[in-house]
């Protein structure tokens, strides 16, 4: 197949003229902080930001892994900021958010893998903002259950952890990642905190089949995952994984009802949606 050189009508955004969206980055710099939207040139930023909205990015701005697919810069330097769950918390205060989302890079290079770090960043958020709920967006942690754990006592109110493509696709996708070690997390997630729910997300156009993505809905509901969101994968330079193909908004819109038909009971599913856009409309009314 040939690889496709120029977007779709339904990939081009309108970058919003918005006075929020520069309140956001500056609080974002302001506090030394990171957000995933822009390491890793996520579509959506500027619209999120022109919302007031932001998903931070912790643990540093430089990952252990190597994806084939992540913007972000690779090679952690140094041990996290203590101050920074603080400093998220401020921020997130400051922008007015209710709900906030909380991802971050993988960090192999230290023992607990960031947990610690996670659980102290939700605790920070719940004393800052009362009545704030949480969705943590976590790594694999080497499927340490103990780290796992660290997290869920921390009471996020959605624990999500993406899968990102089908199992044949990781030894290039996500080639220090191991898929049934994704969905182990996800079953233990549900084992030992079965009231928060579990959230995973695939990126589509990476050259999976039909039937590898229907075998990976299957195996996220087996896991116990109710919520789902389905995105385009998007190249950030050359120098990355490209593009297989443009899946269609037609398309989305029949994996969508699929995975509904599998029993998720919370899905996104389009060209532009990403694991936390939209995260909390997903949340709390079922479907974006």
């Amino acid at each position: 197949m040939s690889i496709p050189t120029r977007k779709p009508a339904w990939l081009r955004t309108k970058l919003p003229q918005a006075a929020e969206y520069e309140q956001v980055r500056a609080i974002v710099r302001d506090g030394g902080l990171n957000t995933v939207c822009r390491q890793a040139n996520c579509p959506n930023q500027y619209e999120c930001f022109s919302k007031k909205t932001a998903t931070f990015l912790i643990l540093g701005e430089r990952c252990s892994r190597t994806c084939g697919y992540c913007a972000v810069a690779h090679g952690p330097e140094g041990l996290p900021d203590p101050d920074e769950p603080q400093k998220v918390a401020e921020a997130a205060r400051k922008m007015g958010l209710t709900f906030v989302v909380v991802t971050s890079v993988t960090r192999d290079d230290l023992p607990d893998g960031g947990a610690g770090h996670f659980a102290a960043t939700i605790a920070a958020l719940k004393a800052e903002i009362p009545g704030v709920q949480v969705e943590v967006l976590i790594p694999d942690f080497q499927g340490e259950v103990a780290a796992l754990e660290t997290v869920l006592q921390a009471g996020p109110n959605v624990l999500n952890h993406n899968l990102e493509t089908v199992a044949r696709l990781y030894p290039t996708v996500r080639p220090e990642a191991v898929y049934g070690r994704s969905l182990d997390l996800l079953a233990s997630s549900l084992s030992l905190a079965p009231k928060i729910p579990t959230k995973s997300g695939l990126m589509l156009g990476l050259g999976e089949t039909d039937a590898e993505i229907d075998q990976t809905l299957h195996d996220l509901r087996f896991s116990g995952c109710t919520m789902l969101t389905l995105g385009q994968y998007l190249q950030p330079s050359k120098d990355h994984l490209p593009i297989d193909r443009y899946v269609t908004p037609e398309e989305f819109d029949r994996w969508k009802q699929r995975a509904l038909d599998l029993g998720f009971t919370k899905v996104a599913s389009g060209p532009l949606v990403r694991s936390s856009y939209h995260a909390e409309t997903l949340n709390s009314a079922g479907e974006v």
